[in-house]
C-alpha cells in the first residue's frame, strides 16, 4: 500500500479506492474495482464440495482467517480478484481452495497455473495444495528451477491439474509446450509485489500472452505498487477487491528472550527448571509437532508437574474442555502446536515457551503475539539449539527485534 495510507493511519476503503481506480486512469468513468464484503464466518457456509471441506479441516484449519472468510467465495464463483493481506495470514489456502473447488478432476490437464517469487514458497504452495485436495485425488506439480527440466517434462506430459512455479521454469516449460496452455482457465500471482520487485515483469507478460484470453485471474499481494496495479490494468477483468487489514497482533510489551539449550535432549531440563516460575503464572508451551505435544506431556507429568495439552488429533469435544479448564484457571500450563496458536487469547497467559522455534517467521507472531488493545505485558522464552541460530535471527530480522538471553531473574520478569 506504499504511498497510499501512511503507516498506522485510519485506513478508508473508498478513499484507497478513489485512489486506486484514479491511479489507473479508468477510461469512460468506469470504476475498474468493485469491493466485496460478503463474509462467512465458517468454511461450512463457503458451499464448498464435501471433499475439499474434508480436506481443509484434515488439514487442521477450523475456523477460517479474515481473508478467508471474504476471499474464498469470489474466487470459487470465478471472480477476477485482488487480494490484498500480510503475509501469514491465510493468502495460499485461500486461492488454493478457490482452484480444488473448480477443477474438473475428470480432465488431467493443466487448468490452474500458480506462480510465486521463490521456489521455497512454489513448493510450499504445492504442499498445501496437494494436502488440501487429498480427498480430491488432485495432481500438482511445482515447476521451479534448480531441478531437472526432463523431469518436469515427464511428470507434465503425465498430467497434471494444477502447477505452480516460479516464472522462469514455468515460462520455459510453456515455450516448449510441456506444459500446454490450452485447459489453464484459472491464474494465480502470489506475492505479486515480490515478484515484481524480483524484476519477473517481462516473464509474467509473456505467461499472460501464452495463456486462453478468458482465463479468471487472481492477484495476491501485501502492498499494491505501481506495477502490480498495471498488472491487474492490463489483464484483468472487473476484479473484485478484498482488503484485510494489517494484523492487529503485535509485539509490543512483550519481553523477549532466549535460553541457550545446545542440544534438543537438554531441552526437557531447562524446562523443567522453569516450571516453578510457569506455574506462577499461565504459561503456553508451543512445540512444532502432534506427537511432540504427547511425549511432553507425558515427560512432564511423569516428573509430577501439571499440565494440559491440546493438539489437532483430539476431537473438537476434549479441546474446548481443555481449554475451558485452562481459561478458568485450574490448569496452568498448557502445551500445544501452532495449528491452535491462534485461538488462544488467555487474557492471563504472560508467558509463552517456545520449546520448538516455528518453521515460518511468521508463526512466531501468532504464538507471541496479541492484541495491543490489552496492552497487556508478557515474556517471551525461545529454546534455542546450534540448529536454531538462523531461524532465531530470521526472526529477529523479521519483525526488527533484539532477542536477548534470558536473565537469571526470570520470575521478578513476571
Amino acid at each position: 500500500m506504499a504511498g497510499l495510507a501512511p503507516e498506522g493511519s485510519q485506513f478508508d476503503g473508498r478513499q484507497f479506492d478513489a485512489k486506486m481506480n484514479e491511479l489507473l486512469q479508468v477510461d469512460g468513468g468506469d470504476e475498474f474495482f468493485t469491493s466485496y464484503d460478503e463474509v462467512y464466518d465458517s468454511f461450512d457456509s463457503m458451499a464448498l464440495q464435501e471433499n475439499l471441506l474434508r480436506g481443509i479441516y484434515a488439514y487442521g484449519f477450523e475456523k477460517p482467517s479474515a481473508i478467508q472468510q471474504r476471499g474464498i467465495v469470489p474466487f470459487c464463483k470465478g471472480l477476477d480478484v485482488i487480494q490484498q493481506a500480510q503475509s501469514g495470514t491465510g493468502k495460499t489456502a485461500t486461492f488454493c481452495s478457490g482452484i480444488l473447488q473448480q477443477l474438473d478432476y475428470g480432465v488431467v490437464q493443466c487448468q490452474a497455473l500458480v506462480l510465486a517469487p521463490t521456489r521455497e514458497l512454489a513448493q510450499q504452495i504445492e504442499k498445501v495444495m496437494r494436502a488440501l485436495g487429498d480427498y480430491l485425488g488432485v495432481k500438482v506439480h511445482a515447476c521451479v528451477g534448480g531441478t531437472s527440466v526432463r523431469e518436469d517434462q515427464r511428470i507434465l506430459s503425465a498430467g497434471v491439474h494444477v502447477v505452480v512455479g516460479t516464472p522462469g521454469r514455468v515460462f520455459d516449460m510453456l515455450r516448449r509446450q510441456s506444459l500446454r496452455a490450452e485447459y489453464i482457465k484459472m491464474f494465480v500471482l502470489d506475492e505479486a509485489d515480490e515478484m515484481l520487485s524480483r524484476g519477473f515483469k517481462d516473464q509474467i507478460y509473456d505467461i499472460f500472452q501464452l495463456l486462453p484470453s478468458k482465463v479468471q485471474v487472481g492477484v495476491f499481494s501485501a502492498t499494491m505498487p505501481p506495477e502490480a496495479l498495471e498488472i491487474t490494468r492490463k489483464f484483468m477483468n472487473k476484479p473484485v477487491r478484498i482488503l484485510v487489514k494489517r494484523d492487529e497482533l503485535t509485539l509490543e510489551g512483550i519481553k523477549q528472550f532466549y535460553v541457550n539449550v545446545d542440544k534438543e535432549e537438554w531441552k526437557l531440563e531447562t524446562l523443567c527448571d522453569l516450571y516453578e516460575t510457569l506455574a506462577i503464572t499461565q504459561s503456553v508451551i508451543f512445540v512444532n509437532t502432534r506427537r511432540k505435544v504427547d511425549w511432553l506431556t507425558d515427560k512432564m507429568r511423569g516428573r509430577d508437574h501439571t499440565v494440559s495439552a491440546t493438539h489437532g488429533d483430539m476431537d473438537q469435544n476434549t479441546r474446548d474442555i481443555i481449554m475451558r479448564e485452562f481459561r478458568s484457571g485450574s490448569s496452568r500450563v498448557l502445551i500445544t502446536t501452532d495449528l491452535l496458536a491462534r485461538g488462544i487469547d488467555v487474557q492471563q497467559v504472560s508467558l509463552v515457551i517456545n520449546y520448538d522455534l516455528p518453521t515460518q517467521p511468521e508463526n512466531y507472531l501468532h504464538r507471541i503475539g496479541r492484541s495491543g488493545r490489552f496492552g497487556r505485558k508478557g515474556v517471551a522464552i525461545n529454546f534455542m539449539t546450534t540448529e536454531d541460530e538462523k531461524m532465531l535471527n530470521d526472526i529477529q530480522k523479521f519483525y526488527n527485534v533484539v532477542i536477548e538471553e534470558l536473565p537469571a531473574n526470570v520470575a521478578d520478569l513476571l
